[in-house]
């Protein structure tokens, strides 16, 4: 029943010029356009992700539909890719922003990690009425994204910032991060070339051909296309980004936390090799008021693959204001 009630949830995917690129945004319910009169009553909040990396968009459609159920409805939920991470297909059009401050403007190194907060900034100010209340949600490298977009902007109306799986200190000390490490900084010049090589010839319908074989081989079903994933400038726009986070995300923000904590959820894997328990138990330790969770239901990092269901139930019963089930 559930399955049947998800198919006919609204979900399309549009495309704007945000920070001087072309973004793609997936839309889950009825709402358009927040800052003109609809068919629907205006939400009062809208639920904003900020993917990880590389987290293409259509990856969280399960989650963003999850969620949208478990809300009964009630408000829009928006996933934004990051800046690079998409290309517009020749057959959709780039819109106009509702508000076209900050659209257009160019940001200064947009594909690295300070422009991709910038890029989360424009989009926000130029798509979300005032009056209508955020509710943020970053994963992965999103979490790092999300507490500084309300560093940097403290005056939006973020009632709540859940960050799952948090990678915002020592990226390149956690398990992961020291094979990734070398590899993106050092090699990414040659993904570079090998990506350029390999795909930029190659047909959009074998691209997308390569992709289904992919998915169906880790039983993954997505209701967009995914031919981003295989794009050169995409991947190497994931890989530079992914190249700034272990340089950049080192010292964890205790101010920011500080700031914002009455508004901020965390919630850790018990097996993550990007944010290991270590990191929980310092976070546990150094603000202990916190809501900082660790996850007992073996929900892994890349949770969007095989576990959207499970994290958007936790992500419905915090947004109502019930500690999460274990």
């Amino acid at each position: 029943m559930a399955s049947e009630v998800e198919e006919q949830i609204p979900v399309r995917e549009e495309f704007f010029l945000c920070g001087g690129v072309e973004t793609k945004i997936i839309k889950c319910g009825p709402w358009t356009n927040l800052f003109e009169k609809q068919d629907v009553s205006k939400p009062k909040q809208l639920i904003f992700i900020i993917p990880g990396n590389p987290g293409y968009s259509a990856f969280y459609v399960p989650f963003a539909k999850a969620l949208y159920t478990l809300m009964k409805s009630r408000f829009p939920v928006w996933i934004i890719s990051h800046a690079g991470f998409s290309v517009t297909p020749k057959d959709k059009k780039v819109l106009a922003a509702p508000q076209e401050e900050s659209n257009a403007q160019k940001i200064e190194d947009v594909y690295g990690l300070n422009g991709q907060i910038e890029h989360k900034i424009a989009f926000l100010r130029a798509h979300v009425p005032k009056d209508v209340k955020l509710i943020l949600i970053g994963h992965s490298v999103g979490t790092y994204m999300t507490l500084h977009v309300m560093k940097r902007v403290p005056e939006l109306p973020v009632a709540h910032a859940f960050l799952l799986f948090p990678t915002i200190e020592r990226m390149s000390e956690s398990p992961n991060g020291k094979f990734a490490t070398p590899f993106l900084c050092q090699f990414r010049y040659l993904l570079y070339a090998t990506s350029y090589l390999l795909f930029k010839p190659c047909p959009e319908v074998i691209k997308s051909f390569i992709i289904q074989k992919l998915m169906g081989q880790m039983n993954i079903k997505l209701e967009l296309p995914l031919t981003d994933i295989l794009q050169p400038f995409c991947l190497a726009n994931a890989a530079y980004l992914g190249s700034q986070e272990m340089v950049q995300i080192v010292k964890r923000d205790d101010d920011i936390i500080k700031e914002f904590l009455p508004k901020l959820k965390f919630y850790y894997g018990k097996t993550d090799g990007w944010c290991p328990v270590k990191y929980y138990e310092d976070m546990k330790k150094d603000f202990p008021e916190g809501n900082i969770y660790l996850c007992e239901k073996g929900i892994p990092h890349a949770f969007v693959l095989d576990f959207s269901q499970e994290m958007a139930t936790i992500v419905a019963e915090w947004i109502n204001n019930r500690p999460p089930r274990k």
